[in-house]
């Protein structure tokens, strides 16, 4: 599966998009901690307290997985995934 990453977690990451290991029928939140256990320098990022920071926007084809089922909801084949930093701007 690959994750887009967007901003500053491309570069804590090593690049923009990152392959890891997450099969359809898992979940997004596997394949969230597939690219932490990758990306170790990223976990202080996007976790708080062993929660997804409020502000860190994880999508799955487009959408928000806060509008789906959170990180539970489930992969499928061909499925995008991005992580998304809070944006400022003004």
């Amino acid at each position: 599966m690959r994750w887009k990453l967007f901003a500053d977690l491309a570069e804590v990451a090593g690049g923009k998009e990152i392959e890891v290991e997450a099969e359809p029928g898992e979940t997004v939140g596997d394949a969230l901690s597939a690219l932490v256990a990758e990306h170790p320098d990223l976990k202080d990022r996007i976790y708080e307290e062993g929660d997804l920071r409020e502000h860190i926007n994880v999508l799955r084809n487009g959408t928000n997985v806060h509008t789906e089922e959170g990180l539970e909801t489930e992969l499928q084949s061909g499925d995008e995934l991005a992580l998304f930093p809070p944006v400022s701007g003004g």
